[in-house]
């Protein structure tokens, strides 16, 4: 377990990564380190605890990771640049994924003997268009800066893990959303994108024919698999998918949130192919995740999406409410 350990976490201010600490705050650790740049995170979505400290700062700060990782038990490494900024920022986006990584292992290296693991947070966007699906481990397609950024990232952490027998584990996400996924970030998820067009007022935007498909996952289940990975002697050296095995188009998606909304046959407006992200299809093999560490996801996607619009709601009329 992770009581009385010492945690960083990198990119905590992040959807994904200040929903971690949330969670391993209640495993009662010792101290829990957040670093965040604040390029896209917000502060103010870290948990305030005592036991727990944000530092603002970079992943590719050699001097400052040497220092915040000290006395680190476990790392969960989260901190990267998005997708969508991957074209426009290529630079900075491999100096960050690819380059940060790398400061982390080399800065692990002195103390790898009482380092109990390093998770490594990366991404389906690896596979590109699968020919085959489900998605296995094996079938990756780089085909976007930012997928190869992430997954230059993952082979560091592999090398490092045969080479210097460092303990790590990598976790490839698929489509995580959930409560705390803010629609006011410019590069969340379609979940809150669609349910703040809900809120507006204003027709859901659909890229393309809505027909492209991905497998939507509930945060919960996602962190459930993080925590497991960081605390199995199984999962060391691996890599494994995170996802529900559900595939799920983009227009079913719609509708069922409209549904939910209470606003059935809510207005879609569809517009061009994006010039990002623009897989075909996707949906993903958890069996390796399933075999190693017992996991499997507990909810559903409409039980999801329901959790997710009454948070969603809450949070909006907070805003609201404030800004009178």
């Amino acid at each position: 377990m992770y009581k009385q350990s010492r945690i960083l976490v990198t990119g905590g201010a992040g959807f994904l990564g200040s929903q971690l600490i949330r969670r391993l705050a209640a495993e009662e650790p010792r101290h829990i380190t957040v670093l965040d740049d604040l390029f896209t995170g917000n502060e103010n979505s870290i948990l305030r605890q005592d036991n727990i400290t944000f530092v603002h700062g970079s992943v590719t700060d050699s001097t400052l990771v040497r220092t915040l990782l000290q006395d680190a038990d476990y790392v969960f490494h989260f901190a990267a640049r998005n997708m969508l900024l991957s074209i426009p920022y290529p630079e900075s986006d491999f100096t960050v994924n690819a380059m940060g990584t790398l400061q982390l292992l080399l800065n692990l290296l002195p103390q790898r003997n009482h380092v109990k693991r390093f998770v490594y947070a990366s991404t389906s966007s690896i596979y590109g268009n699968a020919k085959e699906l489900p998605i296995t481990e094996e079938r990756f397609h780089v085909s976007t800066p930012y997928a190869a950024s992430k997954f230059a990232g993952e082979l560091l952490v592999a090398a490092y893990c045969e080479s210097f027998g460092l303990p790590a584990t990598a976790v490839r996400f698929s489509n995580v959303y959930g409560p705390g996924q803010v629609s006011s970030n410019p590069y969340c998820g379609v979940v809150s994108k669609f349910m703040q067009a809900v809120v507006d007022g204003v027709p859901m935007t659909v890229y393309d024919d809505g027909e492209q498909s991905r497998d939507f996952t509930y945060v919960d289940d996602a962190i459930n698999a993080v925590l497991l990975a960081g605390l199995s002697k199984r999962t060391e050296g691996q890599v494994m998918n995170v996802g529900t095995g559900v595939e799920t188009t983009v227009n079913q998606l719609a509708a069922l949130i409209a549904e939910i909304a209470n606003h059935v046959d809510y207005p879609v407006r569809h517009t061009t192919k994006r010039k990002v992200d623009t897989v075909r299809r996707r949906v993903m093999d958890t069996t390796r995740l399933r075999q190693l560490t017992g996991w499997e996801p507990q909810v559903s996607l409409r039980e999801g999406l329901m959790n997710t619009w009454e948070w969603f709601v809450k949070e909006n009329q907070s805003h609201n409410s404030a800004g009178k």
